[in-house]
């Protein structure tokens, strides 16, 4: 599960008289490469590409991430400038060596070429970003205002279907759901820019597609997410929905073992546990930016790169959230490296 925010406060002035999109049900079997790309009929949707990179002497994250959303529209509104879907792009490079979040924001309506998300497989972009599968391969373009990403991603694995077969409840109802799977240990290759100087880079990704209609219930605010790519060639997702009490509202994730072998777990399965908490300089919102997690007989602790990842997105979704690459530990040894999501720590989340 990913953070849909361009969904939340775009206030393009259409009417509420038509359907928002279409339920999530338990039983509809994912196929591919059909799943792989845009599902229009849906509310929300989002292609969420992270990973780390390694220059010759640096490692970094990365995070890509396109949004499509769907907004509700008058029916008998037969006007071409209609918003019928808007496209929304984050990107940003985590940098400990310089201490900063390299950071940019798109947001676009569908339609005359600028914008658009394909059916039938992925192929998102906005202008000259994009994200576009062919084959076993995922490339991605990214011309931000002061740095730059243009990677070559290669599958290993198969899609990891999270929840029961991609269906993913995300609370009591099993209305509040969302189809989901994740790609994890994609190989990377290829170069990023940074004030005009380019460095070669290779590394390894994850990739979350999700699309749903009706993904939160009112009793949520904000959310962890984590998605590892354990060293032994296994996968780990877990997430946490908190109540405004900040307590689990709901829980839930998956683990690929080495052997290939997948577990689903249960909300009794999966608890997060904060253990630092960093306050940012520019908002005053405090994240817990380190964590202990136990994901069935399984407990890992998550180490951020640096503490300063967080993403401003105000321009594009009016939301602030922390989203990083960290390093994950079992038992004291070095298991994994993958990214960390939250929200809701500054506002509570919306998404209608």
């Amino acid at each position: 599960m990913r953070i849909a925010l361009g969904l939340m406060l775009l206030c393009v002035g259409v009417s509420v008289r038509a359907t928002a999109g279409s339920d999530v049900l338990e039983g509809r079997a994912l196929t591919f490469p059909g799943d792989y790309g845009s599902h229009a009929e849906f509310r929300t949707e989002w292609w969420y590409l992270t990973g780390w990179l390694k220059t010759e002497g640096e490692s970094l994250g990365f995070q890509i991430t396109f949004f499509r959303t769907r907004p509700t529209v008058d029916v008998d509104n037969l006007s071409s400038f209609t918003p019928r879907q808007l496209l929304i792009a984050h990107c940003a490079l985590s940098d400990p060596q310089r201490g900063r979040l390299w950071q940019d924001q798109r947001i676009r309506r569908a339609g005359l070429g600028l914008a658009e998300a394909m059916s039938g497989d992925t192929h998102v972009w906005i202008d000259d970003w994009s994200l576009e599968h062919k084959s076993a391969t995922y490339i991605a373009k990214i011309l931000a205002e002061d740095f730059a990403l243009n990677l070559s991603i290669r599958t290993t694995q198969q899609p990891l279907l999270n929840g029961r077969a991609g269906y993913s409840q995300k609370g009591p109802s099993p209305l509040s759901a969302s189809y989901y799977y994740s790609i994890p240990h994609l190989q990377v290759i290829g170069n990023i820019t940074r004030d005009g100087k380019s460095d070669a880079v290779h590394g390894e990704a994850w990739l979350d597609h999700e699309w749903s209609s009706q993904y939160l219930d009112g009793s949520a605010i904000g959310w962890e997410w984590v998605g590892i790519n354990l060293n032994d060639g296994g996968a780990l997702m877990a997430f946490r929905i908190r109540n405004p009490k900040g307590e689990s509202h709901w829980t839930g994730g998956t683990l690929r073992d080495a052997h290939g072998t997948t577990q689903v777990f249960q909300p009794h399965d999966v608890e997060f546990q904060a253990k630092r908490t960093w306050v940012s300089p520019r908002t005053g919102i405090k994240y817990p930016v380190q964590w202990h997690i136990r994901a069935g007989s399984r407990e890992f602790d998550l180490k951020p790169l640096l503490d300063d990842q967080e993403n401003d997105t105000r321009l594009s979704t009016g939301a602030v959230y922390w989203e990083g690459a960290v390093s994950a530990s079992e038992a004291g040894k070095d298991s994994g490296r993958g990214y960390l999501e939250l929200t809701g720590y500054g506002e509570p989340l919306r998404l209608r």
